[in-house]
């Protein structure tokens, strides 16, 4: 044991060298919770902080929800698509009971009886209660071929043999209503996602090349933007999807809107790309980059993009609903996509007429999910961009 008593007064003071292995960091050992987070991916550490925000991961979780209902949108959707209730037109939404004289009996929906109103020409509608059907789960219905790859007639849920099930009602034909939204949600969704992707490609390449090279080719990228920008977004809406053939096939006119949406969108990206390249150009990990013979499209993907990932996670959630409510406007207009393809926007456009809306409000159901699915991108964009700036 060292002797670590003051010497006698007068005396010299004696020095003491540990022969221990030298350790860098015997002076600040880390705690395994400090480890966790001190050698933790980026994307972990987003993860992580997302986590905390609890309305963007509710959101989140809501929009994940939705694109598993549209990829099994045939096993979940009752009826068909184009299944045809003859005798059940214009019928409004039906109820699901669970009690019968005070006594649960599981879900079950009443007989519909239709009659007549010949004062004002309208089909009437009303419960019989003494006969009910029983509401069946993981059913036979309507066939139809999953991804176009499995056959199969089960459906998640139906009505008992005899009966109908209407949540939502049904329109003009006599299609259920709910069937055709969740239908309508998959090209309504992914229109958004493939938009963007054209979107992104065009704004992060061009404007990357503007603030990076700057120059001459700074000045013609920024006034072909502003000639695009200048010019009326609706009437040139209008103007492209007319130019699209009308012999052309659904899936055709659907991409043909789609890249329509994502040309018209990349301007404002690559400016915002344009002036955040300007000032990170400058910084001294870029030199280093260039020095070591780094190319440019290495030194803007891998260096210059993720210092400004937050602003891009911001700039999608607010352009994916931009595209969705841009498509669900052109196919309200009838300019859009057009029947037999079904989108949100093409079942607004069977609620135009006012008198439609007045006898039948069940069909403006559609605009429901346009709604909670825009609220729910930008709740989960707001998140995401708190999680990912690093200086919040």
């Amino acid at each position: 044991m060292t002797n670590t008593s003051l010497p006698e007064p007068g005396q010299p003071i004696g020095h003491f060298v540990s022969t221990d292995p030298f350790d860098p960091l015997a002076a600040e050992k880390l705690t395994p919770e400090q480890e966790k987070y001190y050698f933790a991916s980026q994307l972990r550490l987003i993860w992580w902080k997302f986590k905390r925000h609890r309305l963007g991961l509710y959101s989140a979780i809501f929009l994940t929800a939705f694109y598993v209902v549209i990829a099994l949108a045939e096993f979940i959707a009752p009826y068909d698509l184009a299944h045809r209730h003859i005798d059940d037109i214009y019928a409004p939404p039906q109820g699901i009971h669970f009690f019968e004289d005070g006594k649960f009996v599981g879900p079950r929906v009443y007989q519909r009886v239709r009659t007549l109103n010949m004062e004002i020409l309208k089909r009437e509608y009303s419960d019989n209660k003494t006969k009910s059907y029983p509401v069946r789960f993981f059913c036979d219905g309507d066939p139809y071929t999953l991804w176009g790859l499995f056959e199969s007639r089960k459906h998640l849920f139906c009505a008992g043999d005899g009966g109908n099930l209407f949540l939502l009602g049904t329109d003009r034909l006599g299609r259920d209503m709910f069937s055709r939204i969740i239908y309508g949600a998959r090209i309504s969704l992914t229109i958004g996602l493939i938009g963007i992707t054209v979107s992104f490609v065009l704004g992060i390449t061009i404007g990357g090349l503007a603030g990076y090279y700057g120059g001459w080719v700074d000045v013609v990228v920024q006034r072909i933007i502003e000639v695009l920008q200048s010019i009326p977004s609706i009437p040139l809406w209008l103007a492209l999807a007319a130019i699209l053939p009308v012999t052309w096939s659904p899936i055709l006119v659907y991409f043909g809107i789609t890249v329509i949406l994502g040309l018209l969108d990349w301007t404002g990206l690559a400016r915002a790309v344009r002036s955040k390249l300007l000032s990170l150009r400058e910084e001294d990990y870029v030199l280093a980059s260039q020095l070591l013979g780094a190319k440019p499209r290495r030194i803007i993907t891998r260096h210059l993009v993720p210092g400004f990932l937050s602003h891009l996670i911001a700039s999608a959630t607010i352009t994916i609903p931009a595209m969705i409510l841009g498509e669900t406007s052109l196919s309200f207009l009838g300019l859009g996509l057009r029947p037999p393809i079904t989108s949100w926007g093409v079942l607004l456009n069977e609620a135009q007429n006012i008198n439609v809306i007045v006898l039948y409000p069940w069909l403006i159901l559609p605009v429901v999910p346009v709604i909670l699915v825009i609220l729910a991108y930008n709740f989960m964009g707001d998140g995401l961009r708190d999680a990912a700036d690093p200086y919040h």
